[in-house]
């Protein structure tokens, strides 16, 4: 019989259903680097480590952002390959056709739309404000504009698989809880953004606690990453008019 005719229900566990996707101590790493680049961000009130908050740094500022993102899911996909996986293993892979593009574009539009409420909801509770590092994150002018849509796109993917591609289902493994894996990735996406302030990271906290449903629900990061590139691009494009109404935290 061919190896394709084969019962799964019948063949024994793979064991890397139950191994970890990389090494522990590449996890820590993973972790106290993010961490560690976020405390330095918090600190100076920006998103980057090594740039300042004045409108010519800006670019600069994305720029390192941009490839700080994707050296740490480079490190992430050295590390998994260690064990035999892809990085396909922990986002899912690429649409099989443009049904499924479309489909899961809708989803990521109504997760967009209940996720505003709950969030909308929440900084009400806690009277989150818009603070000044947020302000000056967001772009000005077209050429800082089209930059911040790159951004954004990298954000989408890059941060998706770090945090509810990598960090969720190492987490799971690790402690051998789906519930756990949630919480702890939403812990640490929160964190690292702490340079929006403490209650802007708590919102931002549950916010990733959402996608991880998403991720756990959908058995793939797409329509989260659609989602986050959304929410980010449409953030800078409209951010910047919308938040000189708005008082500073």
């Amino acid at each position: 019989m061919a190896a394709s005719e084969v019962n799964p229900d019948n063949a024994p566990p793979r064991q890397e259903r139950t191994e970890l996707f990389a090494p522990g101590w590449h996890t820590a790493v993973v972790v106290v680097i993010l961490l560690l680049l976020t405390g330095i961000a918090a600190w100076r009130a920006a998103t980057s480590p090594l740039t300042g908050l004045s409108s010519r740094d800006r670019i600069a500022n994305y720029a390192t952002v941009f490839v700080w993102e994707w050296l740490t899911v480079a490190f992430i996909a050295w590390g998994v390959r260690k064990r035999g996986h892809r990085l396909a293993d922990l986002t899912g892979g690429r649409w099989k056709s443009a049904g499924t593009f479309g489909r899961e574009l809708g989803i990521s539009i109504l997760f967009l739309l209940g996720a505003a409420v709950i969030l909308g909801v929440l900084r009400w509770a806690v009277r989150d404000t818009t603070s000044a590092g947020l302000r000056n994150l967001l772009p000005d002018g077209p050429a800082e504009m089209s930059v911040w849509v790159a951004l954004s796109a990298t954000a989408g993917f890059c941060e998706e698989t770090i945090f509810r591609g990598y960090l969720q289902k190492q987490f799971a493994r690790l402690t051998g809880s789906e519930d756990a894996a949630l919480v702890l990735q939403a812990v640490v996406f929160g964190a690292c953004h702490g340079y929006q302030g403490v209650k802007s990271a708590f919102v931002i906290g549950v916010y990733g606690c959402l996608f991880g449903l998403l991720a756990n629900y959908m058995h793939n990061l797409r329509p989260g990453m659609m989602a986050h590139f959304l929410q980010d691009s449409m953030a800078g494009v409209a951010g910047r008019a919308l938040l000189r109404h708005l008082p500073t935290g």
